[in-house]
């Protein structure tokens, strides 16, 4: 099956803007043709959001005014309770609701720390399963979780000790992230010392701490408007984009829209990092901790692409696209998505 897709296309690393069209063959770019075209669409690889908790999808808004731990600490934070109290069916029915909107909003994948056991993966399996949206399901709680999903979400070092579920996940092969740094930075070093895949959040770092990180090559994903709504403070960007690999998620449904336009935007607000950089954060470089070549376009990739009105009242004139699409682009403006 042959595709061809023209406008604007953002291409390769630095994701330059090019008049011209890419060729798309059995859901591979096959080429990426610079020529003057007539299109006004914006052609982008489609996000990957690189951390979420999509079960919590059955409260989004709830417990305002609550703490950090009273909102997510396992295990009777209220999102802890409020998922052990719903329905199978109910809970399925609002993630899949979640992973509709993550495809409507350019969303190719997404990483997912998933509560409840092996019952839990088995439930985003059944929720995802309709959807071309590719969930990469990190299980928690027990080793059955990970054996039935793509790797072990850890919560944290400072919850309890997972060096068993550790040595499982290393011993399938798989993929392990933990929580570190949220609140402060006196569990990163005990997270470091399982030797994890990736870091999730990382507001807290010390510098024995970072040079720690740089030598292992550790990848950290960002939630900045999760930490933000918790009261936890901001991650020093700058400096954690000089340690290693930045990566950008939405977090907790029940806090923030799995938007990927929103969590990019609030990040160049907040941070002294170029646009190329940051939509990198939002494309390829969480498909990359993820073990996936998508996020970039280029010939021999994946065709993950969204297709941006490049016209709208929103983004008509803009004299940077690649600024325009980190700083003011939304789901309004995407035509299309390609999976």
């Amino acid at each position: 099956m042959t595709g061809i897709h023209e406008g604007l296309v953002f291409r390769g690393p630095e994701f330059e803007p090019v008049q011209g069209r890419v060729v798309v063959e059995d859901g591979t770019i096959a080429s990426v043709e610079e020529d003057e075209v007539e299109s006004d669409d914006w052609i982008l690889p489609a996000f990957v959001n690189a951390h979420t908790h999509i079960g919590d999808s059955i409260a989004k808004e709830a417990g305002r005014g609550l703490s950090l731990d009273e909102l997510v600490a396992p295990p009777d934070g209220l999102k802890h309770r409020l998922l052990r109290e719903t329905p199978r069916e109910e809970m399925v029915e609002a993630m899949g609701r979640t992973i509709a909107f993550m495809r409507e909003s350019g969303t190719a994948s997404f990483l997912e720390f998933r509560e409840g056991g092996a019952e839990g993966v088995d439930r985003l399996h059944d929720a995802a399963r309709d959807s071309p949206v590719e969930p990469v399901v990190f299980g928690r709680e027990e080793i059955a979780a990970m054996e039935a999903g793509d790797g072990f979400g850890a919560s944290g070092a400072r919850d309890n000790e997972v060096g068993p579920e550790r040595r499982a996940t290393r011993e399938a092969g798989k993929l392990f992230g933990i929580h570190a740094g949220e609140r402060d930075s006196h569990d990163v070093d005990a997270a470091l010392d399982y030797d994890p895949d990736y870091l999730v959040h990382m507001v807290y770092t010390t510098p024995d701490q970072r040079e720690r990180v740089a030598e292992a090559e550790i990848p950290i994903i960002c939630c900045p408007r999760s930490n933000l709504v918790t009261e936890v403070g901001l991650p020093d960007f700058e400096t954690l984009a000089e340690t290693t690999t930045l990566a950008l998620g939405t977090d907790n449904v029940m806090l923030n829209s799995p938007s990927m336009f929103r969590e990019m935007e609030f990040t160049a607000k907040h941070a002294e990092l170029p646009a190329p950089q940051i939509l990198r954060m939002a494309t390829h470089n969480g498909a990359e901790i993820a073990g996936k070549e998508y996020g970039l376009i280029e010939a021999g990739r994946p065709a993950k692409l969204q297709l941006l009105d490049g016209d709208s009242h929103n983004l008509a004139g803009a004299r940077d696209p690649v600024r325009a699409v980190v700083r003011r682009a939304g789901v309004h403006e995407v035509r299309d998505v390609i999976l």
